[in-house]
């Protein structure tokens, strides 16, 4: 077998060997070089894990080329998996044929050093090289495989809802227009556009999401979502993605009691399998990080009326920059004391007044407060926020007056209260603010690999 057909192999694979190999193909990128009178140390890596391969070239090999090789420089390499002569790891690879794939300039951005992460969003795409965002990478594609396998497991159908959409979810307005026109105001009326209407990127795929609940009976989406909100805080994004589950014949019960079974079994996904990422994060980001992660799995989680909230912050004799009222929503500096104080972990806040939640949402016995809840967590405050949808037509469309809605755009919606009605309920679960209370970074730009803010849109 050639170098050229022989399968390549990862380097997580080589360091989880159980004994040596011969005739091993690898290919990875440079992170360090030193050298000795015989022999040149390279330090590999290929993006599978945290860990380095250390591949030990001989000069007498003819291998006199790899004086040559820099920091970033693209390599392949065919040799022998042999037990380490050094301390700190078990194997190492002797090289026999070494291949420069593509060299790396000595300008080359990224050094033996810790970088900060305002120098490394500057860079989006080398940045993923290095230790801790290619672990973040890591984390983002195993989180999303738990997450899918989660909700198969329990005869979830995962569903596609539109990315273009001519109705505002969550009725805040702060949509990003979908145009063909070059001048907007040309046609107010949107006749001649693209689709004949008003068209925008979508905030949220749930209205769909809760059809395809009527007939599929469990359903969930898994895609991005786009917020023309003009903020520049540690954590909003114009661009994150989304999970939203839907189950028909459910209560606002079900709904808290799937979001806390989500969150467990996906953060314990993470703390089985992918320990030394996360090791990474407890030692340099947040020490502690990993007793706060148990924490999330091994918990109950109190549920605490929205009322009651309030009166445990008003008497907290705190002060807080938004004092906490009725009627008002609750601020992060609300949720986090919450959490982080006065239960010291999770915990799900649940009937908030109708006033400050959209026309979907089911309203109480009470007239003046709707079956929504938010799931608080340490050091992010709200991470899942979800509701029993409003199933009663009348109930429905008395909502959509009190607001201002018009009843037309939402005609489809409609329809599914006529027809074959239940209780359902279903959330929302921003992706980036989940790998945020995984990490314990502080910054949603360093939770995606491409960020979207408001005046950035590099790379």
């Amino acid at each position: 077998m050639t170098q050229a057909s022989r399968p390549r192999v990862r380097i997580k694979e080589l360091l989880l060997a159980a004994s040596p190999q011969a005739e091993v193909f690898i290919q990875g990128w440079v992170r360090t070089r030193r050298d000795s009178r015989d022999l040149s140390f390279l330090e590999l890596n290929d993006g599978s894990c945290l860990a380095n391969l250390q591949v030990v070239v001989p000069q007498a090999a003819g291998l006199e080329m790899v004086k040559d090789l820099t920091t970033g420089a693209a390599v392949a390499v065919f040799g022998d998996l042999v037990p380490s002569q050094g301390q700190g790891q078990k194997w190492e690879l002797l090289a026999q044929r070494l291949t420069l794939v593509g060299p790396s300039g000595p300008d080359y951005p990224l050094q033996k050093k810790r970088h900060t992460d305002e120098y490394l969003r500057e860079m989006a795409h080398l940045r993923p090289r290095t230790n801790k965002f290619g672990a973040i990478a890591r984390l983002r594609g195993e989180c999303s495989f738990a997450i899918h396998q989660f909700f198969h497991d329990r005869g979830f159908v995962y569903v596609h809802t539109p990315i273009i959409t001519g109705s505002d979810c969550e009725g805040a307005g702060e949509m990003f227009q979908v145009t063909t026109l070059k001048d907007p105001a040309s046609d107010p009326t949107y006749k001649t556009d693209f689709f004949g209407q008003y068209a925008a990127l979508t905030v949220s795929g749930q209205l769909e999401a809760e059809l395809l609940a009527l007939a599929l009976g469990r359903v969930y989406t898994f895609g991005p979502a786009f917020r023309a909100e003009n903020s520049n805080t540690t954590r909003h994004a114009a661009e994150f993605w989304m999970i939203e589950p839907e189950v028909a014949f459910a209560d606002l019960r079900d709904d808290m009691d799937l979001a806390e079974a989500l969150i467990k079994s996906v953060v314990g996904f993470a703390l089985r399998d992918c320990a030394e990422d996360l090791a990474l994060f407890d030692k340099f980001v947040e020490p502690g990080l990993l007793a706060r992660l148990r924490v999330l799995v091994e918990s109950e989680y109190p549920r605490l009326p929205y009322a009651e909230a309030i009166r445990i912050l008003a008497a907290s004799g705190r002060k807080f920059e938004f004092p906490p009222v009725f009627g008002a929503d609750l601020a992060t500096e609300h949720e986090r004391f919450l959490c982080e104080e006065r239960f010291q972990g999770p915990v799900i806040v649940y009937d908030y007044p109708k006033t400050i939640k959209p026309f979907y949402m089911r309203l109480n016995d009470d007239g003046q407060t709707v079956a929504a809840m938010d799931l608080l967590v340490p050091k992010v405050g709200e991470l899942v926020g979800g509701s029993q949808r409003e199933e009663r037509l009348d109930v429905l469309l008395e909502r959509m007056k009190e607001l201002g809605l018009s009843e037309d755009p939402y005609w489809w919606y409609l329809d599914s209260r006529r027809w074959g009605s239940t209780p359902h309920a279903g959330f929302g679960l921003g992706f980036e603010r989940f790998l945020m209370t995984l990490t314990g970074i502080a910054n949603i730009r360093d939770a995606i690999p491409f960020p979207r803010t408001p005046k950035s849109l590099a790379f």
